[in-house]
């Protein structure tokens, strides 16, 4: 998630196609922009790559969008409000091919099987993820200790992060982000009840992966990521890293793929953004009073956090110790258990932030217990060692 674009790690951006020989690469020209001159410079002389599978050998399924007239007018569109060459943009896209896959993928999740908070953190939060937490805090424990002091952001929510997307970039996904990002802004599935507000989503990063390539001479058809066209440890969408990523290695690139200093912190720089609120818990326990309970009406704003505390106990939520002092707003988040009750806790502002990264609870209690649980490993590792 201004940015290096590459999920393979290994592999940093090849070169761009030859424009045709009809369309040189525009001239620099005073009043070309940086990412105008970039991509013109990039054009010369350098090999397509192929295109007929993704970078990872994925196949590919669809034809390529060089034939399709929305796809074009698309790319003109981004070639106009960007200052970059119309042929250079065009020969992108024109790469550019369907995977039918990902449109599978975007498709809404049955609701058959009720949720279940055991079974989803089990997928988590386990040895192997631990074990490789571990490590990652060792190895950057001064980076982390810095984030923590310049962002206010606890080590652990931010190894929690990174943990659970891509266990440490052990899994950063295998599909060609040109390709990803393509499919979803132009065969997004129809019958998506959010169809058309998701399809202009993902043109604005289609939008935004092209620019930030051409400004940065790198090769928008070598990045793999996820089908969501997220890529790199964190997996940031390309808004993401034009907005919140940060060169904390100060090499003079962002880099989310190889440097850790890079991803630790940009997701950092990403809670402070959206308001992490320094030394304030992501939640508190929290039972119930039978005889007040007003659980509809506890429930009926989400994991928003609406309620003070002395009208969270009103509507029969009890709290305990640290929690009566809190001088924030409370969501009552349940997650629930498959047939057995649900869990419930007390979600501070904190929380909330946390679901700006996933708009769902169960991720947010995912990233925390995950960082959690590693923390208490560290702790166990260090004491052993004494």
């Amino acid at each position: 998630m201004f940015f290096r674009l590459s999920s393979t790690g290994a592999a940093l951006m090849a070169a761009l196609l030859l424009l045709p020989a009809a369309a040189p690469a525009q001239p620099e020209a005073p009043e070309q922009s940086p990412a105008a001159r970039a991509a013109a410079s990039l054009a010369k002389g350098i090999k397509p790559a192929p295109a007929t599978r993704a970078g990872n050998g994925r196949q590919r399924s669809g034809p390529p969008y060089a034939e399709r007239e929305d796809a074009m007018q698309f790319a003109d569109q981004i070639a106009e409000k960007r200052g970059l060459p119309r042929d250079w943009v065009r020969k992108m896209i024109s790469q550019a091919q369907n995977l039918s896959v990902v449109s599978r993928l975007m498709q809404p999740a049955p609701t058959t099987q009720p949720k279940n908070w055991r079974v989803y953190r089990s997928r988590f939060i386990d040895a192997t993820r631990i074990q490789a937490g571990v490590r990652f805090w060792e190895e950057n424990k001064r980076t982390l200790d810095r984030a923590a002091e310049e962002f206010g952001v606890p080590a652990e929510i931010i190894v929690g992060i990174i943990g659970v997307e891509t266990i440490y970039g052990r899994q950063l996904g295998d599909f060609r982000i040109l390709d990803a990002l393509a499919t979803l802004s132009f065969d997004f599935p129809d019958s998506h009840p959010r169809a058309a507000e998701r399809r202009q989503y993902f043109r604005g990063e289609l939008e935004q992966f092209l620019a930030s390539h051409a400004a940065q001479r790198t090769n928008p058809l070598r990045p793999v990521g996820s089908y969501a066209g997220a890529w790199g440890m964190p997996q940031f969408m390309p808004t993401s890293v034009a907005r919140w990523g940060v060169d904390y290695d100060s090499d003079k690139t962002i880099d989310l793929v190889n440097s850790a200093d890079d991803v630790i912190g940009s997701v950092a720089n990403y809670f402070k953004g959206y308001g992490w609120n320094t030394g304030m818990p992501t939640h508190y326990p929290v039972r119930f009073d039978p005889d007040k309970l007003a659980l509809d009406a506890l429930m009926a704003p989400d994991i928003l956090p609406t309620f003070g505390v002395e009208s969270f106990q009103a509507k029969g939520a009890v709290l305990e110790g640290a929690a009566l002092e809190h001088k924030g707003p409370l969501a009552l988040i349940e997650l629930q258990n498959g047939g057995d009750p649900p869990t419930y806790v007390a979600g501070t502002e904190n929380f909330y932030v946390i679901t700006r990264y996933n708009w769902s609870s169960y991720y947010a209690m995912a990233v925390i217990e995950l960082g959690r649980e590693v923390k208490e490993a560290m702790a166990r590792t260090t004491a052993s060692n004494r």
